[in-house]
């Protein structure tokens, strides 16, 4: 009785929203509830001509109801020393309060807090909690799915502060509050049609990632795209890359490289 429900339960998540789980960014819709998801993050980004930085998230996720999860992520990179090293702590959570489900469609909003801290020096103007900045960040996401398209986006406003005094100076001359934004759209390729919970599915996604300062003049927009592959409903495989189409700001890279392996663990209390 227990594999069958593990079986109905997978291959539901599967068919209803394979095509919404973003790389670059969060959907509406959360984990399964009362699971653990495992994640590894790692992005590369030449530093200079001679220099490869290398950032490395390990991950644990947990889906605490059908309506709220939450992430707990440690950071470790190269980018601001010659050896990889620990260098920040990060929180999420997520909690979507709105669900209209339908046949082979649905659309969910979901509202979001994240907090971080840094121990890097503040060196870059662009707004970044994935270890280079301490702050906090807060928005909406709304997401909405088309059978094998997925479209989403997200609004919020990100805060950094200053606590190292290595810094330079110039970033004063930049806003340390923000906005940012992204447009994520999400297609299942593979399998046309859903026979076992065991096929493999290949999804093809594009975003677009932007941030305004609300103090200063300065902005950013990337284009992301990236592939999916998932393997036994559980197992996800994400190969992406961000390449900046417009930005006035010092950021750490303009173009960068994101490989992620990801594991649920459902039904894990």
């Amino acid at each position: 009785m227990h594999r069958i429900y593990l079986f109905l339960l997978v291959f539901g998540l599967s068919q209803a929203r394979a095509q919404e789980l973003f790389v670059f960014s969060e959907p509406a819709s959360n984990m399964p509830a009362k699971s653990i998801g495992l994640k590894v993050n790692s992005r590369y980004a030449s530093l200079s001509a001679d220099r490869m930085g290398v950032r490395l998230v390990p991950e644990v996720m947990f889906g605490l109801n059908k309506n709220w999860m939450t992430h707990v992520a440690i950071p470790f990179s190269s980018f601001y020393t010659a050896n990889m090293r620990w260098e920040a702590l990060r929180v999420y959570s997520k909690y979507r309060f709105l669900s209209q489900d339908g046949h082979h469609r649905h659309f969910r909003m979901a509202a979001f807090l994240e907090g971080a801290y840094s121990r890097n020096p503040y060196l870059y103007d662009e707004i970044n909690l994935d270890g280079d900045h301490t702050g906090w960040q807060t928005g909406i996401i709304a997401t909405q799915l088309l059978h094998r398209l997925a479209i989403s986006s997200t609004v919020s406003m990100v805060k950094s502060y200053m606590t190292n005094n290595d810094g330079h100076a110039g970033h004063m001359e930049h806003s340390m509050l923000g906005l940012n934004y992204s447009f994520s759209a999400g297609y299942l390729l593979f399998p046309k049609q859903y026979t076992s919970y065991q096929q493999t599915n290949l999804n093809l996604y594009v975003e677009l990632l932007g941030m305004q300062g609300l103090e200063m003049a300065d902005y950013m927009v990337d284009l992301a795209p990236a592939v999916q592959l998932i393997f036994n409903s559980t197992t996800k495989l994400n190969l992406g890359a961000r390449f900046q189409l417009n930005s006035n700001m010092d950021r750490i890279a303009r173009n960068s490289v994101f490989v992620s392996l990801e594991h649920s663990l459902l039904g894990a209390w």
